[in-house]
């Protein structure tokens, strides 16, 4: 029985340390954080598929794709209009690239997993104590 009881604590735990949120670090200057966006629209990459969503300090957002990317801004394409936009790295508030599933899709699967796990370990604690 504390064998059992000693793999549940354990796995609660590993669960618990898996949930915990990330968070970014606060106080980043501007030189820094246009260098990051520098970065993330480099590792985008340039072309149809390099697929962002592009929020600017003034509170729009461009979508589309990255045209062309060059050292103090960047060209973004609309995919529907085609229509080209030049953007300043330093206008740029934040990048998300539109690749992959939603966070929302990722959070309700690790959820499932991890209620799945819990209810597997409760399982085979039950079938322990009726043995």
């Amino acid at each position: 029985m504390k064998k059992y009881l000693t793999y549940l604590l354990a796995s609660t735990l590993v669960l618990a340390t898996l949930s915990l949120p990330v968070t970014a670090k606060q106080g980043d200057t501007q030189s820094t954080t246009v260098e990051r966006i520098k970065i993330k629209i480099a590792k985008l990459g340039v072309g149809a598929k390099a697929k962002a969503t592009v929020f600017l300090k003034d509170g729009t957002k461009k979508k589309g794709y990255i045209a062309q990317a060059g050292d103090d801004d960047f060209v973004i394409r609309d995919r529907q209009t085609d229509a080209a936009t030049t953007i300043r790295y330093t206008d740029v508030a934040k990048v998300d690239n539109n690749k992959g599933h939603s966070t929302a899709r990722n959070i309700t699967i690790g959820v499932v997993v991890g209620v799945g796990a819990v209810l597997a370990v409760l399982g085979i604690l039950i079938a322990g104590l009726n043995d």
